[in-house]
């Protein structure tokens, strides 16, 4: 049989642990057989990443600059005892977080659904878009320890050297204290990304903050949010027949509970990160999450939307079997795979992609899977190994 061509290269973003192992082993028995893969290799592995300065972890998105479409398998954040562990120089930033600096990109997840594993919300009918605002807040935050009694104060000094100061606290012993920055250039490519991928999908886009508490910060989003919705998206909105909206954090989390799903839920950095692992787990698993970081210029980075799951890797080191989710990391090269085929025109590439998602769905209806899903599934379930569940899904897809 011959193999699918490509006319571009993915970029392609190798990573740790567990999932390392599962990426090879997709590569191997899912994609290899079918397609003459062309990708430009980066090894985001935390001993390259350590060896390079991480340098290569930058190298990697701009090579997503310039290719348009990339897939990354999970990476490690070290913090201290991975340091010791890895024996690192320091303790790196979140590739990721590097990664979505660099893309100004906005972060959607969404589960993969399966019959047989129903949402923990019984009224959910439909899946529930996270789109995550993937710059600034706590992932760039300034840290530090109070030591003892002390004024705490915000300055900011402007281009002409005048300072401006609020105090924060005056502290009368030890404690902590934080600060958070974001860009309007940032918070507006997040609303451009939200609203064109919300006509994309003809979803309806929910946005939420706090910003009856933070009146300056989190009230500068929905302020972006709103002039861009009636300046540049209403009337198409409204011809696509879709709805956008602002509420509150804590009034969006009780709408989506009641919702039967099917919208595009828009958070902070942070709140998407947390709300995204809820949606996640409430559908079934977090091994059954795709993710992909939109920039407003029309880049693509497919990931993952989970860990390197590293207690099943020292199983893995220890020769012992293990029964690993890679649904996630599977959709992270069909999406990759499929828009790389939108982008060039090749039909086949796109066909591919949709042939394997199924093929992956197909499995688990039909009863195969791995263990953290069998407890989960409604009817006869088999729990296969990891290279078992992906040899399966070879065979159906062959």
């Amino acid at each position: 049989m011959s193999k699918i061509q490509m006319k571009t290269p993915l970029v392609e973003m190798d990573g740790d642990e567990m999932t390392r192992i599962l990426w090879q082993m997709i590569k191997d028995k899912l994609i290899l057989p079918f397609v003459d893969l062309k990708t430009e290799y980066y090894d985001l592995g935390l001993k390259h990443r350590d060896e390079t300065d991480d340098q290569v972890t930058v190298d990697s998105a701009n090579a997503t600059l310039k290719y348009g479409v990339a897939v990354k398998c999970a990476t490690i954040t070290p913090n201290a005892q991975r340091v010791e562990e890895y024996g690192l120089k320091k303790m790196w930033k979140s590739p990721n977080g590097t990664i979505r600096a660099i893309l100004d990109g906005t972060v959607f997840r969404e589960p993969v659904l399966v019959k047989g594993v129903s949402p923990c919300v019984k009224n959910w009918k439909k899946s529930i878009v996270v789109a995550r605002h993937a710059y600034g807040d706590v992932y760039k935050n300034t840290e530090y320890a109070v030591k003892g009694p002390g004024k705490a104060e915000i300055c900011f000094t402007d281009e002409n050297g005048v300072e401006t100061r609020q105090t924060i606290l005056e502290f009368k012993g030890s404690g902590i204290m934080q600060g958070l920055h974001n860009t309007d250039a940032s918070i507006t490519s997040f609303a451009h990304s939200c609203f064109r991928y919300a006509l994309d999908q003809k979803k309806d886009l929910w946005f939420s903050t706090k910003d009856t508490i933070s009146k300056t910060y989190d009230h500068r989003f929905k302020d972006i949010f709103a002039d861009l919705y009636e300046n540049q998206y209403k009337e198409a909105f409204e011809a696509a027949g879709i709805e956008y909206f602002y509420t509150l954090i804590d009034d969006a989390v009780a709408r989506v509970i009641r919702s039967e799903g099917g919208m595009i839920w828009a958070l902070k950095n942070y709140d998407g990160d947390v709300m995204s692992d809820m949606i996640a787990t409430a559908f079934g698993s977090l091994a059954m999450m795709t993710s992909v970081l939109v920039s407003p210029n029309g880049q693509y980075e497919y990931e993952a939307a989970h860990g390197t799951v590293t207690r099943h890797y020292y199983r893995h080191l220890k020769g012992e079997e293990t029964s690993t989710n890679s649904v996630a990391t599977i959709f992270a090269w069909t999406g990759a795979l499929r828009k790389r085929g939108e982008l060039d025109n090749l039909p086949d590439l796109c066909a591919f992609a949709d042939k394997l998602e199924k093929a992956t769905i197909d499995t688990i209806e039909g009863g195969e899977m791995t263990k953290d899903l069998v407890g989960l599934f409604q009817g006869e379930a088999k729990g296969l190994s990891s290279e078992g569940f992906l040899d399966a899904i070879a065979a159906k897809l062959a």
